[in-house]
């Protein structure tokens, strides 16, 4: 499915998220849930402190499994500024959420990250549907290519 003005809309809301993460000293990331039309959770990313684990696409699917039905996840859609990694691919699948929706995407930011002469993650950079092969994923948002670029370029400055 092609993004829409719509989804671009929400994107830009990811990368405003992610932006407020970096002014906080994280990693710049950031992610929203919408069902039937409406943003019912968004997060940014809060490793910062040390835990790995807390990516906003994480929480997401915690905060999905505990207030929507197994079907209203299956109808909501994630948006977020940076492609999934494994494990919140995981949590995605396993929890049944919907449609992703992505401004960047891992390839993007692992070739940006090597330009830049960043070590890569310890962790493999898996497109979403190598780790959840049934999902529903639209991205990266060339629009939105240039702002994702100089906000990852800004974690190193």
């Amino acid at each position: 499915m092609p993004i829409t003005d719509v989804d671009l809309a929400h994107l830009r809301r990811c990368a405003d998220l992610a932006e407020e993460a970096l002014r906080d000293g994280d990693e710049p990331f950031g992610s929203l849930l919408v069902h039937r039309g409406d943003v019912v959770f968004e997060d940014r990313n809060r490793v910062k402190d040390g835990d790995a684990t807390q990516h906003p696409e994480f929480a997401i699917a915690r905060w999905a499994v505990g207030r929507l039905s197994p079907r209203e996840r299956a109808e909501a859609t994630v948006y977020t500024s940076g492609e999934h990694c494994p494990m919140c691919s995981a949590a995605h699948g396993w929890v049944g959420l919907g449609r992703i929706v992505y401004a960047a995407s891992s390839a993007q930011l692992v070739d940006w990250l090597a330009e830049w002469g960043v070590d890569p993650a310890p962790v493999a950079p898996l497109p979403i549907t190598d780790v959840v092969p049934d999902a529903v994923v639209d991205g990266p948002a060339e629009e939105l290519a240039d702002r994702m670029r100089e906000l990852h370029r800004g974690r190193f400055r």
